[in-house]
């Protein structure tokens, strides 16, 4: 018979459930290799760097006009404090997860180790919606100034007038569409990108500092300026220090540096346990890229400032995030100023596919551990579709302004940069190391005083923080719920001595009796042969008893080993250890189903109490209605009622 053609329905469904190999790639976790797949080779670290580089050089396109904007004349000196903090604070804590975290999961991953149990899930989700809003406001916020250099070119300026949201638009559904298609590592687009816009902007220093120079009197203006405005120099920096935290976009761009870690090459030797290279030239990513960022962000802040009349930076004027395109057109003509624009453009939509590849690659190692996302959110294609449309409705929201956008963006990046500081602290504090203690404490001080500053100056930020942060968690709880039922041991063992007991079991009827250990002495045993005997009408006592310790019931996924003894010389148990009594109970079952090809027997007493009350239990606590939940996950777990282990109750 021939075979038939699915129908447009089957294969549309096939393809959007279709995971891209290539997003996953080297994001194994510690000490684990997907069979069958070869190692990463990577690239050299300064290849690497470019790709963090779309990210975070990028910046420079929309940075010195919100600098402008939020300090005004004093912007150098605020920069000059922001360069401080990158290097003696972002810098040395990054390093330190470099160490901490060499496989790409980043400060979340060592605080999700330092908590367990229900509030370690909720602080992850929490820190995964500031994740969110990160690197999608990232999406967005490039997206929007990309359109506004194209829209403000002066060859393009009355063809595209007002078009700034449709343009915006669709350079974030051109995004999802590259994602949707496929995307594979472009490190190589990535260096090209970082190449030519850096250069730029290094022609585009230079021809700035010549004009300051040339023209004395730009110099000796903004320092009159400044006096009449602040006074003293104490006064300068004070302010500076105060105004500081509006200027956290520039530093953007960690985070990220951390989550290429696997694509860094390192050494020969080097081992998914102990990849030292890899840790080494990580390092040097962080720290070159810092140094490069910090001199750009210096230079950029001082000619912009010096050079472009302020009513410019405001909302409407030329140079509203568009600071170095101004000076390009302004300066060096328009010719090179649309090459400018194109280099921005491209940098800024590439930095957008970099914070998607950080997006695709953050939920999914997370929530699906939880038990909380759908099964199609481990496919590529239906999340980005997802994103999209959160991107699309965040565009809206804001209208695509890029100064609108900033404090949410701030709000992400400090509240993971904080939560990375936090972390490392605990970290040296564990090992030992009192001065570096001291240090990171001080670090994270500062950087929980610049999110708190941010938050109170800009709340949109942690609004739009706790609508991702909303979103996650009720989602991730309806999923979980939804699964509540699902067969989730991934793993059977047992040892020996339980292999032995279904072995001896296996010739006559395989029984086994779920108990709630409490004393475990003999009367224990002996009364509960007895009650289940009576209960279902049995003879003889060849039983075995099943013992399930709860361990973290807020774990979903786990294997489940089984181990054997023999109590009071007389009485057979076997003990396992899960997040979950019914999902352990059905999982030895069926195991022992297949491995014996008999078909096994449980026994439960009835549990007593308000049912919806032990059905809570259940979820959150991984016990309470024991027999009907089991028997519904066996139910799941296999539909063929010929075949599925039976439980009876009494």
């Amino acid at each position: 018979m021939a075979t038939t053609e699915h129908p447009p329905p089957g294969r549309l469904r096939a393809w959007m459930l279709e995971g891209l190999s290539d997003m996953g790639k080297g994001h194994a976790q510690p000490g684990r290799r997907a069979e069958a797949e070869p190692a990463h080779k990577g690239q050299r670290w300064y290849r690497v760097m470019c790709l963090t580089g779309v990210d975070y050089f990028s910046t420079l396109g929309y940075q010195p006009g919100i600098a402008a904007l939020a300090a005004g004349l004093l912007s150098p000196i605020a920069t000059i404090v922001l360069v401080i903090v990158t290097l003696a604070g972002a810098l040395p804590v990054y390093r330190r997860v470099a160490d901490e975290s060499p496989h790409g999961e980043g400060s979340i991953a060592m605080l999700e180790r330092l908590l367990s149990f229900w509030q370690g899930k909720l602080f992850v989700l929490t820190l995964l919606g500031f994740a969110a809003t990160d690197f999608l406001i990232t999406i967005t916020l490039s997206a929007a100034d990309a359109s506004t250099h194209l829209v403000e070119n002066p060859h393009l300026t009355s063809a595209l007038h007002n078009q700034q949201m449709i343009i915006t638009l669709t350079l974030v559904a051109l995004l999802g569409a590259v994602f949707l298609k496929g995307f594979l590592e472009a490190i190589g687009v990535a260096v090209a990108l970082v190449g030519v816009y850096l250069a730029l902007n290094v022609v585009v220093v230079i021809v700035g500092f010549w004009h300051v120079v040339t023209a004395g009197h730009v110099v000796t203006d903004w320092a009159d300026a400044l006096t009449a405005e602040h006074g003293n120099v104490f006064a300068m920096i004070g302010v500076a220090l105060i105004v500081f935290p509006k200027l956290a976009l520039g530093l953007s761009g960690f985070e990220t540096g951390v989550a290429v870690m696997p694509h860094v090459k390192g050494d020969p030797g080097d081992t998914e346990e102990t990849p030292r290279g890899r840790i080494r030239d990580t390092k040097k990513l962080l720290t070159t890229a810092a140094l490069i960022m910090s001199v750009f962000l210096i230079a950029t802040s001082f000619i912009t400032t010096l050079l472009i009349p302020e009513k410019e930076f405001e909302p409407g004027g030329q140079a509203n995030g568009r600071a170095l395109a101004y000076l390009a057109h302004e300066y060096l003509g328009s010719a090179f100023g649309t090459v400018y624009d194109i280099s921005t453009i491209a940098i800024l939509w590439f930095a957008g596919a970099s914070a998607m590849a950080g997006l695709l690659n953050l939920m999914p190692r997370y929530l699906p551990r939880y038990g909380m996302a759908p099964h199609w959110a481990r496919a590529v294609r239906p999340m980005v579709i997802v994103f999209t449309l959160i991107a699309f409705l965040v565009t809206w929201i804001f209208d695509a302004d890029v100064d609108a956008q900033g404090g949410a963006y701030a709000t992400g990046v400090l509240v993971l940069i904080s939560s990375a500081a936090i972390a490392v602290t605990i970290a040296a504090h564990k090992a030992g190391q009192r001065n570096w203690t001291i240090g990171f404490a001080v670090i994270s001080a500062v950087f929980l005083y610049t999110t708190v500053v941010n938050v109170i100056e800009r709340p949109d930020g942690v609004k739009i923080g706790a609508c991702f942060i909303a979103g996650i968690i009720l989602v991730s709880l309806l999923s979980r719920l939804a699964r509540a039922f699902e067969l989730r041991v991934t793993s059977v063992t047992l040892d020996p001595m339980a292999e032995r007991f279904i072995r001896d079991m296996a010739s006559r009827k395989l029984r086994f009796i779920a108990n709630e250990p409490d004393q475990r002495d003999q009367r224990e045993y002996r009364d509960k042969i007895e009650q289940i005997r009576e209960d279902n009408d049995l003879p003889g006592e060849d039983f075995v008893f099943v013992e399930v310790t709860v361990l973290d019931p807020s774990e979903f996924e786990a294997g489940l080993t089984i181990r054997g003894e023999v109590l009071h010389n007389r009485y057979r148990v076997l003990t396992l250890e899960s997040s979950s009594i019914p999902n352990a109970l059905a999982a030895l079952l069926l195991h022992t189903r297949d491995t014996t090809g008999c078909l096994p027997h449980i026994y439960f007493e009835w549990t007593e109490g308000n049912p919806f009350a032990n059905f809570l239990r259940f979820f959150l606590f991984g016990q309470g209605e024991v027999a009907p939940v089991t028997r519904e996950v066996l139910r799941e777990a296999e539909p063929d009622r010929a075949r599925r282990p039976r439980v009876h109750t009494g």
